[in-house]
């Protein structure tokens, strides 16, 4: 384990909802139910834009080096007013919110990244989070395997290249 569960959980969600269209209410309140938010769920279409809004800065603060990375943390931080507070939940032991369960879905995406970021950022562990190596593709990549061998953002990405690769050596 590189991270704690609910470091991995709110990393693994960003990169889904960076690497997602999330085109009706119905996708985002399946991306709520699979990845475990806590407080009220999204009803609006409002909510919907307010999280497809957040994709740009999310995507922003993963692929962000280091010390960018520290001034965006600590600007969604101070922003948002992050009050850090222990909880248990579901399926979570003890572990850190930063912001209230009634406060909107986009408010609390962002806060829950920020501060898995942190963890990120103090263990020195960037390089988990990188863009795809399939040709043409921008999707993200959070590489929590041991040995770092992580490349494609999903088995569709994966595949292609592996295909490609084939017919390459075929060919020759």
């Amino acid at each position: 384990m590189v991270f704690a569960p609910d470091v991995e959980e709110a990393l693994g969600a960003a990169v889904a909802l960076v690497n997602s269209a999330m085109p009706s209410l119905g996708d985002l309140r399946t991306f709520y139910d699979a990845w475990g938010y806590t407080g009220s769920k999204p009803r609006t279409a409002q909510a919907l834009r307010a999280v497809q809004a957040l994709r740009p800065r999310l995507r922003e603060l993963l692929l962000a080096d280091r010390d960018d990375a520290v001034a965006l943390v600590n600007g969604i931080l101070a922003e948002q007013r992050a009050v850090p507070q222990l909880v248990r939940h579901d399926h979570l032991d003890w572990h850190i919110h930063a912001v209230s369960e009634d406060r909107p879905m986009h408010e609390r995406i962002l806060v829950e990244t920020a501060m898995a970021m942190v963890d990120v950022v103090r263990g020195d562990e960037m390089s988990r989070l990188l863009v795809c190596d399939a040709d043409g593709c921008e999707g993200l990549v959070l590489d929590l395997s041991r040995n770092r061998c992580r490349r494609f953002c999903s088995t569709t990405c994966g595949n292609r290249e592996a295909q490609a690769a084939f017919r390459s050596r075929q060919r020759v």
